[in-house]
Formats: structure tokens, sequence, C-alpha cells
């Protein structure tokens, strides 16, 4: 039984998460010769303060990215 671990900075939709499962899964069958009922697919949700890239929190990241780039553009 395949089971796939996915760890994504919160804030998808419900919608995004279903489609991530779905495709996740169709691979999965295609490439392991499994049926689906067999693949378990965990999304985990982390914050933006418990996501960490070169040393600083992707919060603090974002932060810096809006303060050079302006508040319209967002970082995911």
């Amino acid at each position: 039984m395949p089971i796939i671990q996915v760890q994504v900075l919160k804030g998808r939709n419900n919608e995004q998460i279903k489609s991530l499962i779905a495709d996740l899964t169709g691979a999965t069958v295609r490439n392991l010769s499994v049926k689906p009922e067999q693949v378990r697919v965990l999304i985990t949700e982390v914050t933006d303060t418990h996501w960490g890239a070169g040393g600083f929190t992707m919060n603090e990241i974002k932060k810096q990215r809006d303060e050079l780039m302006g508040s319209t553009n967002k970082f995911q």
C-alpha cells in the first residue's frame, strides 16, 4: 500500500488539495500498478512561521519581498 506524504504551506483551498490528492493517486496507480483504493495520500499544511528557507521563515521572506516589490506581490 503506497503512502504519499506531502507538506505544503498553509493557504491552499479544499479544491486544490482535492485535486492534488487525485493527481498523486492517479500517478501512483499508473506507475506502481496498484489500485486507487490502495493509495494513501497525507497532506500536512505548515504555517509560514514554521517553514524555513535559507535561515529565514517563509513569513520573514514574504515580508522582505513585499517591502522590496510592494504589498501587491504575494509570494507563495
